[in-house]
């Protein structure tokens, strides 16, 4: 899966761009300019004979104009003169000449709830990226491209629309309108480290300072805002544990004890660090099953801050809330954790360890003087956790095989299906969650699927709403990224089918893909080796012939966590690889309003044996489904890539085969037997399987007995 995605109402106009620029044949409704109209859609299953054509039946300029007078406003802007009112009143009250409010929650999550989206809320833009900025007489969205139309029908007049995203050009608009002399308000909960310095560093010429306001005034107007959920939290059962909450203590106690610098305590801020310490589990972000909290973790002392009146009495009991020892959890509001935290600081010889990735401004801000200060990039919480315990590594397999059940079932659907000509992207995208959702321990999606035929898989974070939905036919390539959360592991994977003919260009650009996605699969590397320096192996089969992806290699992935798990992957601010970490590959291939490819498997990080060299390692994919057979030039397969294609064929063959045994899939099984039958190198681009060769022999004997 790749990050992040694109929202639907951006793709929704998008996905249009097929529309051939004359109209639809004279049978058919008016189609008009997507920039200047908001279109009714009319299922393409119900234009017969017009392929997937898209037939309008109603429009209404799409996008606002503020140069009108009055302006004109389509009817999917949000009036947001109430609260920007009301923002600017309780500006007044604490004498801020501008108000910044970043999209994000206060432990810099990558997904946020509903409740976190105050951008949303104030300028009516759900985008999943962008910056707003509130003064006493204007008011202004930064955002990137992906997201200019849509916030042109989202916003009404009261905004301005700024097409960048730097702090720089935010910093250069507020010199202009701020006077000289006056303070910006911003939330430091809502401020990582870096996007503070940016600011101060842009701001600190002008004469203009920024204030941080630990009350955040957006939910000051916000009287609907939602509640925090009321679901009681839930501890991992034994069965998928190895390490006890209070091995893991111990294991990062362990940690501050040996650090040079001397901590005395380590401050956890990311969502998932503080689940993962006590196994515990919730339903507070979409697809993660994260809970807010913050941990301050001492030697002998564990305060534990989140809403307590979700820990049910057995909770209580496991985390052993009633005592004061080094290994009982003491229960705090999640509201008090600045509180503590400043309480703490106050004493004399403490330190206290942050990771500067996922810590808020607001709680560093507190931990002064800077002796009392240490950072690294990532707390030991989240370096530890990356690399999984033999419990973990042998559950998060296991997850991948009841998975890959669910994508074949899905595939060999799909197969039967699409040539009748009735199935789309959303079927698709529905079925395959509800294959996953009969599996073993199944705890939904893992992200929301990216379904995608045609040109709409040409943008890589697509995905399908009631508009763009395109039908599936045999005459486009069909991209599909999906994941599943299990109670024992994540999971996340990517194939690219074609049900027709595929074009040579078609062929070639999916099999130099699959080249990319084996050479990393394949490589053995020392330990120690950082993925951003063999990433260039999942585009050397690309680049060869002047093609490329724009998108990453591949990130961590988690044990019933989230489906981007940091700080594993191949990106420069990755974490070396070891043995036990999970992470995807995934190289690709987009051509624009044409077709996108994408192959993306996860792997665990194992020791391999070499003839001289020790501590040596190399990847091993879990991931377990098939790749299209017909989109695969095995003429430009070097050996070693036939050799680790076919026994990854067999892997699937003695792993899944028995799955789909055990659940009674028999159709199922044949399907995925045909689907991995071994390749063998025939000259040009030839490929024939054992058993057709078999086949073939028998059929010529027969025939020979015959004469």
């Amino acid at each position: 899966m790749l990050q992040p995605l694109i929202p639907k109402f951006y793709i929704n106009l998008l996905a249009l761009d097929h529309l051939p620029p004359s109209g639809p044949p004279d049978s058919s409704p008016l189609c008009l300019p997507v920039a200047s109209t908001h279109l009714s859609v009319v299922r393409s299953s119900a234009l017969h004979g017009l392929g997937n054509t898209i037939g309008v039946v109603a429009y209404e300029q799409t996008e606002r104009n503020c140069s009108l007078s009055p302006p004109y406003l389509p009817s999917t802007a949000v009036n947001t003169t109430l609260q920007l009112k009301k923002l600017q009143e309780q500006m007044l009250l604490l004498n801020i000449s501008a108000y910044i409010i970043p999209g994000t929650d206060a432990h810099l999550s990558e997904y946020i709830a509903p409740r976190d989206a105050r951008m949303a809320f104030m300028t009516g833009f759900t985008g999943s990226a962008g910056t707003a900025v509130v003064t006493q007489t204007k008011a202004a969205l930064w955002t990137d491209s992906r997201y200019w139309v849509q916030a042109e029908r989202q916003m009404d007049c009261n905004w301005e629309l700024e097409k960048d995203v730097s702090i720089s050009s935010i910093a250069e608009w507020l010199i202009s309108e701020v006077p000289s002399g006056d303070e910006i308000g911003f939330d430091p909960f809502l401020f990582s480290l870096k996007t503070h310095e940016d600011y101060r560093i842009n701001l600190e010429s002008s004469n203009r300072s920024l204030k941080s306001v630990p009350v955040n005034l957006v939910d000051q107007v916000w009287k609907d805002r939602e509640p925090i959920s009321s679901h009681n939290l839930t501890r991992l059962p034994d069965r998928v544990i190895q390490r006890p909450w209070q091995k893991k203590v111990m294991q990062i106690r362990d940690q501050i004890r040996d650090n040079p610098y001397e901590p005395t305590a380590l401050l956890l801020s990311a969502l998932d660090e503080t689940a993962w310490l006590f196994n515990l589990r919730g339903n507070d972000i979409p697809y993660n099953p994260f809970f807010y909290s913050y941990t301050l973790l001492t030697m002998d002392e564990i305060w534990l801050f989140l809403h307590t009146d979700r820990m049910t009495d057995e909770l209580r009991v496991y985390l052993n809330a009633s005592c004061n020892g080094s290994l009982c959890v003491q229960l705090k509001s999640y509201d008090t954790v600045r509180d503590y935290l400043k309480k703490y600081v106050a004493q004399p010889r403490v330190k206290v360890w942050i990771g500067t990735e996922y810590t808020n401004y607001a709680l560093y801000e507190i931990i002064t003087p800077e002796e009392k200060l240490m950072t690294s990039s990532y707390s030991p919480v989240l370096t530890t956790k990356a690399v999984k315990d033999d419990t973990e590594q042998r559950i998060l397999r296991d997850a991948h095989v009841r998975d890959a059940v669910a994508v074949i079932q899905l595939l060999m659907w799909l197969e039967k299906a699409v040539p009748e000509g009735k199935e789309t992207e959303l079927t698709a995208a529905d079925y395959v969650n509800k294959c996953r959702s009969k599996q073993k321990d199944s705890r939904g999606p893992s992200f929301e699927t990216i379904s995608a035929s045609g040109p709409n898989a040409a943008l890589a974070h697509y995905s399908p709403s009631e508009e763009s939905s395109r039908r599936l036919t045999v005459d486009e390539m069909y991209l599909v990224d999906s994941g599943g959360q299990y109670l024992d592991g994540t999971t996340d994977i990517t194939r690219t089918v074609h049900w027709g003919t595929p074009t040579a260009m078609q062929k070639e650009a999916f099999t130099r893909v699959l080249m990319g996605n084996i050479e990393i699969s394949r490589t053995i590397f020392p330990s120690g080796t950082r993925g951003v320096n063999m990433e260039m192996l999942g585009r050397r089969a690309l680049w060869e012939v002047g093609l490329n992806y724009g998108h990453g290699t591949g990130h961590g992935v988690g044990n019933y966590f989230g489906v981007h798990e940091w700080p594993v992957g191949f990106q420069g601010n990755n974490i070396p690889f070891r043995n036990g970490m999970f992470t995807s590959i995934e190289p690709g291939y987009y051509k624009e309003n044409d077709f996108g490819i994408r192959i993306e498997d996860v792997a665990v990080i194992v020791p391999v044996h070499t003839k001289y060299g020790h501590n040596y390692l190399t990847f091993d994919t879990v991931s377990l489904v098939p790749y299209d057979r017909k989109l695969i030039d095995t003429s430009l397969l070097s050996s070693e890539q036939l050799h680790w294609l076919n026994k990854y064929y067999e892997t699937i063959r003695r792993l899944v085969g028995p799955e789909l045994d055990k659940q009674g899939l028999h159709e199922e099984k044949d399907w995925m037997l045909k689907h991995t039958e071994s390749f063998m190198m025939s000259g040009s681009s030839v490929s024939v399987c054992s058993s057709s060769l078999t086949f073939i022999a028998l059929a010529v004997a027969l025939l020979h007995n015959i004469i």
